[in-house]
């Protein structure tokens, strides 16, 4: 009776090599397609509105618990201005200046709201704390600062952060972007929106 030959050494290990061989392959590739996959956290917006644009639609609450809309704001000229956090100092010199301000914006036809991700209680506070005169609208959500361009990525001190790119849009009464101020510097800023304002009035 013929006995069955053992398999050689060298055979069995070429047949554990290409077993484990098959196994990174498919390990490596399970390994990509979950990186591929695997969505960020949060993301900087796509969007990048320039002048002539209708501006995107939004509805959020105000500082005093209102629903704003900008479809109720069709024949108004509106300084939107976004900024990072309520009661820094960059945001109060911001906010200050325009409410020092606002009623020389008003003498050209304009008005002004801000726009940040804090909560309606905190624009509460900002506002009772420095008598502001303009709605604050709160995009908790992010959704109008996607929309409007102005959520990004940032970096300070080697870290990186999702955070607002202070940034006023000026739109015109039918709902187009007239204006736009990106990564504003605070100082003299109130002054180039007037400006803008009354090269608005004077070509109308």
């Amino acid at each position: 009776m013929n006995k069955a030959k053992p398999a050689s050494a060298s055979k069995t290990a070429k047949r554990v090599t290409t077993t484990k061989n098959q196994a990174s392959t498919q390990g490596k590739k399970s390994a990509e397609a979950t990186k591929a996959t695997s969505p960020k956290a949060e993301t900087s917006s796509a969007a990048t509105l320039t002048v002539g644009q209708k501006a995107p639609t939004f509805t959020l609450l105000d500082d005093a618990g209102k629903t704003v809309k900008l479809s109720d704001l069709k024949g108004k000229t509106v300084v939107l201005f976004f900024y990072p956090k309520d009661d820094t100092p960059g945001c109060t010199k911001e906010a200050c200046s325009f409410r020092d301000g606002l009623r020389d914006i008003r003498k050209r036809g304009a008005i002004v709201i801000g726009v940040s991700p804090d909560s309606v209680e905190s624009h509460q506070k900002f506002s009772k704390k420095f008598e502001l005169n303009f709605p604050l609208l709160s995009d908790v959500e992010k959704t109008m600062l996607q929309a409007y361009g102005v959520w990004k990525e940032k970096s300070m001190y080697g870290r990186t952060y999702m955070g607002v790119e202070r940034t006023t849009f000026i739109i015109d009464e039918k709902g187009k972007i007239a204006a736009v101020f990106p990564k504003v510097k605070v100082e003299k800023h109130f002054d180039q929106v007037l400006d803008a304002l009354h090269e608005m009035s004077a070509t109308s």
